[in-house]
């Protein structure tokens, strides 16, 4: 079949290249739709961009404009696209049309209908609390619920998902769960060596700076240790700010054992930080499922996470990490803690993430599952279609 698959930013480009080459290497036709690329953009490797969104912005070269007057012409720019993305669909004439994010669902939505007129409409619900909880803009808060309820299915990651989208009036009948998969083809890194008495335990958090990645509540919960522990623990904070970091770094003031490396981490440099962590913190405040996770499955360092999202489904408390309640500083300390007195708890751990890697779905067999996914709802708008009484117009969403 032929699938448009939609992620107008390119928020989720190593997901959707993933998902992409596993349906091509089932026979589908995959045309990918994204963002108009800039010199310092990675290029997806595995399936053709069309550059088709936010292209007039970026010659305009409004990335430079004041914030407020850059967020509005990105805005402007989007409309524009999704109304020529109708008017290329419709002639295009895919079996599906399948988005990875909707960036501004209030606009959006306005499109929708026109699109499920050409082929049935699927959404990856990556964040069931839209955008984390975080959105960028307080217009990408409009709508960001209500909107799911417009497609023929939303496929979700986790189960903590589902309640979420049925209080937002979702059909529980069109939610399907679909494992996230690895989103890089490395081979494990080797368990952690055995750390020497006059070495600290080191605490890696990596990935984008942001707030709801609770870097706040990893300095708070340092201080709360005891000095004869504090003195047993060392922090690398690593990642691209998105927030302003200025009260990370006052907060930890004082703290020589946090540190902090801001800015983006390439790809070949994750081996060195991951060999170089004895144990890997996720305290955040807000998940649905995560990249960075599924990347850190790998390195079998044991983990502290919040016990929330896939964190919560795919880790088991005690056995290959500490889940923590989000926020809960001194539950986190605790675990900190314990992982630092406690080497035959992190080596069991280690173990238990070997043994999990190898029950994470390939991504054949996840790309099976969408194809299912989207067989289901071809069918079913077949079978209205065939139902409806002569004349009569086809779904508008």
């Amino acid at each position: 079949m032929r699938v448009a698959m939609i992620d107008p930013s390119l928020f989720t480009l190593p997901y959707d290249e993933k998902l992409a080459a596993a349906l091509q290497r089932r026979g589908h036709r995959i045309d990918f739709f994204g963002k108009a690329l800039g010199a310092r953009d990675p290029v997806p490797a595995t399936v053709p961009l069309r550059q088709h969104f936010y292209a007039a912005a970026r010659m305009l070269g409004t990335e430079r404009w004041p914030g407020p007057l850059a967020k509005i012409a990105k805005g402007v720019s989007h409309v524009s696209a999704m109304a020529s993305l109708v008017r290329t669909l419709a002639r295009e004439r895919p079996d599906i049309i399948h988005f990875q994010w909707l960036p501004l669902p209030v606009v959006d939505r306005a499109f929708l209908g026109r699109l499920a007129r050409i082929a049935p409409i699927v959404v990856t619900c990556h964040d069931s609390q839209p955008f984390n909880a975080n959105p960028g803009a307080a217009v990408q808060r409009l709508g960001a619920t209500s909107v799911l309820t417009r497609f023929d299915r939303v496929i979700i990651h986790t189960e903590q998902a589902r309640p979420r989208l049925a209080a937002y009036g979702v059909d529980p009948a069109r939610v399907q769960r679909i494992a996230h998969g690895f989103l890089d083809d490395s081979e494990p890194v080797a368990p952690p060596a055995p750390i020497a008495d006059d070495r600290p335990v080191r605490f890696l958090l990596f990935g984008k700076i942001k707030p709801y990645k609770g870097i706040d509540l990893m300095i708070e919960a340092v201080k709360r240790l005891t000095p004869e522990m504090a003195a047993r623990v060392e922090v690398l904070v690593v990642g691209k700010p998105y927030m302003d970091v200025a009260p990370l770094e006052a907060a930890a003031a004082g703290l020589p054992q946090i540190r902090f490396e801001f800015g983006f981490v390439p790809d070949e440099e994750m081996p060195r930080l991951f060999g170089w962590a004895d144990v890997l913190a996720f305290p955040y405040r807000e998940i649905e499922m995560s990249g960075v996770l599924m990347a850190a499955l790998k390195t079998a360092r044991p983990m502290v996470a919040s016990n929330i999202g896939g964190f919560a489904e795919l880790l088991t408390d005690g056995e290959t990490g500490f889940l923590v309640e989000p926020g809960d500083v001194a539950g986190l300390a605790q675990a900190i803690a314990r992982l630092v007195a406690e080497p035959a708890t992190r080596a069991r751990m280690s173990q238990g993430l070997i043994d999990l890697v190898q029950a994470i779905p390939s991504w054949d067999r996840i790309a099976a599952e969408t194809e299912a996914l989207y067989a289901a709802a071809i069918a079913e708008r077949r079978t209205a279609i065939t139902r409806q009484p002569a004349g009569t117009p086809s779904r508008a969403v």
